[in-house]
């Protein structure tokens, strides 16, 4: 069972060099493109996955088996698919030998170790999805579904097609298995990826170091040297075929065109321009043919051999029948090393290489002990390379401007809200104060109401006390009547008085006329005119007070003061009419 597991790891270990290698390119033009930088913890991962997916996938298919005639019908059991879930259940008791036991159950039960490996192949799935990809549980279960579900039809298919029947049996338990196991990675993952830095710190604290990194620019070259040499056989190959023959200076041609005319007229070469890098002079001003083509010559002396030999080699490589004989050989016996790449080049490609990597590595030597990274021929020519936003600057940028954009909206929103609320209350207000001004002209109707009664009321009031007034002086006028009645009344009573005093002096007249004629007949028959006059008095006193009244003299006095009281009483009933 040990073995089982070894040999695809020894073959994943194998096979990993020449992948890497062949891959190296393309995972630097993407990371760069991308992130803008391959810092060392997003290259480590990179590669960690690699090399567990490569892993990964020789566990699902080595040990390859010979091809026979025989080998269908010895893999015969494995025909058809497993559709039942839980078969697996009925695989361990069937291991078991019916035996109930730790060691029968589980430690010596082949079945239960097939089901923990299944768990364990796709739990580093789950780690990367969660740290690397930054992918979430539904995604990893749905993405580890998938990936296990090819990894069944890998088997069932007999490696799509390179055998004539699957050698391994296509289990829906598997399915389940590698799913669950992919998930526990991404639950497992969350406590490191929390305790880690994340890949985009890393990242933004090497672009905050080396805003233009060096592994960006050679990356670049690297471009530019394959797209050289590819257009240089291009050409000679059409004029070769069109003519017979080619021009020598045809090469020569296309470099100065490929790395001074395309930067004179854009600013930049083909590979920068994939990696998103673009040429300026050291001086702010235009890019110069003189400088440009000095540039070129000195980049063509000092990394040009080395590049152009990697390149040469990587397609002889990829010409030759070796990755064939490679796999076979790491089907038979598991080993072989990078020495076998080797074996491929003749002498002189090698020495070729030789060459050119002394004066590269004489190159990068000087470029990495310079303070601002730059290489020879760039502080030679005046001429050094510039970043363009990468891809996750721009959606950083783009995000932020939408960020940005949506917060300028819900604040928009909310103002025109605000301003909807404050002209509705504004509304309101102006409906309140309009209800405010019709009471308030209402109130001042009732109050012209008011003041017109009261001025009605002030007149009445006036007129009441202008007849309080006319009362009052009639009033006066009876009190002054009854006081003139009372002093009439007084004087008739001194009247009556002084007119009973005269009755009473000429009575006594009399009585003394009576006396002296008794006493002197003789005188009273001398002088008889003297004895009528006292009469004469006392009856004209008689007379005058019957006249005064033509009653009693008490009877007269009462009425006068009853007629007194009487207009008193009138003139108060006049005033309390006009109050």
């Amino acid at each position: 069972m040990a073995t089982a597991y070894l040999l695809p790891i020894k073959t994943a270990a194998a096979l990993f060099p020449l992948l890497a290698l062949v891959l190296l390119l393309p995972t630097a033009v993407l990371l760069y493109r991308r992130h803008g930088v391959m810092s060392r913890g997003r290259t480590l991962s990179v590669y960690g996955f690699l090399y567990y997916s490569l892993t990964a996938f020789c566990m699902t298919i080595v040990p390859l088996p010979k091809q026979t005639a025989d080998m269908c019908q010895r893999f015969a059991m494995v025909a058809h698919p497993q559709w039942m879930p839980g078969n697996t259940f009925r695989d361990i008791w069937k291991e078991a030998d019916h035996k109930i036991g730790l060691n029968a159950l589980v430690l010596q039960n082949p079945a239960v170790a097939g089901t923990l490996f299944n768990l364990l192949l796709l739990l580093p799935l789950g780690i990367f999805l969660r740290y690397h990809f930054v992918r979430s549980l539904r995604a990893t279960a749905l993405i580890g579904f998938t990936v296990s579900l090819f990894f069944e039809l890998t088997q069932w298919t007999g490696v799509w097609g390179l055998y004539n029947c699957p050698y391994r049996l296509f289990d829906v338990d598997d399915l389940l298995v590698n799913t669950a196991g992919a998930m526990a990675g991404w639950l497992l993952a969350g406590p490191v990826a929390r305790m880690l830095p994340t890949l985009e710190t890393l990242d933004g604290r090497a672009l905050a170091a080396r805003p233009v990194p060096f592994g960006r620019r050679l990356t670049a070259l690297v471009v530019d040297v394959a797209g050289y040499v590819l257009a240089s056989v291009f050409a000679m190959a059409v004029m070769t075929f069109q003519s017979g023959t080619a021009p020598t200076w045809t090469p020569i041609a296309i470099f100065v065109a490929w790395f001074v005319l395309l930067p004179l007229a854009t600013g930049t070469t083909p590979g920068k321009r994939l990696l998103l890098l673009k040429l300026v002079a050291d001086d702010g001003g235009p890019l110069l043919p003189w400088r440009l083509t000095l540039r070129a010559l000195l980049l063509g002396a000092l990394a040009m051999p080395f590049l152009s030999g990697l390149f040469l080699a990587v397609v002889i490589l990829l010409n030759e029948p070796y990755p064939s004989v490679l796999f076979t050989t790491v089907r038979d016996s598991g080993a072989q090393g990078a020495a076998a790449v080797l074996t491929a080049l003749s002498p002189g490609q090698l020495l070729a290489v030789l060459v050119g990597f002394t004066l590269t590595v004489t190159c990068v030597r000087k470029t990495l002990r310079h303070p601002d990274r730059l290489a020879p021929h760039d502080r030679i020519s005046g001429i050094r390379n510039a970043t363009l936003p990468h891809s996750r600057a721009i959606r950083a940028a783009r995000g932020a401007a939408q960020g940005r954009a949506a917060g300028a909206a819900r604040d928009g929103a909310g103002a025109a809200a605000g301003a909807a609320r404050d002209a509705a209350r504004a509304a309101r207000d102006a409906a309140g104060a309009t209800r405010d001004a019709t009471g308030a002209a209402r109130g001042a109707a009732g109050a012209a109401g008011g003041v017109a009664g009261a001025a009605r009321d002030a007149t009445g009031a006036a007129r009441d006390a202008t007849g309080a007034a006319g009362a009052a002086r009639d009033a006066a006028g009876a009190t002054g009547d009854a006081a003139g009645a009372t002093r009439g009344t007084a004087g008739a009573t001194r009247a009556a008085r002084d007119t009973a005093g005269a009755a009473g002096a000429a009575r006594d007249a009399a009585g003394a006329d009576t006396q002296t004629a008794a006493q002197s007949p003789v005188q009273a028959a001398a002088r008889p005119g003297d004895r009528a006059a006292p009469v004469a008095v006392a009856q004209d006193a008689d007379d005058a007070l019957a006249d005064a009244s033509g009653r009693p003299l008490a009877t007269a006095a009462t009425m006068a003061t009853a007629a007194t009281t009487g207009s008193a009483a009138e003139a108060q009933r006049s005033a309390a009419d006009s109050r």
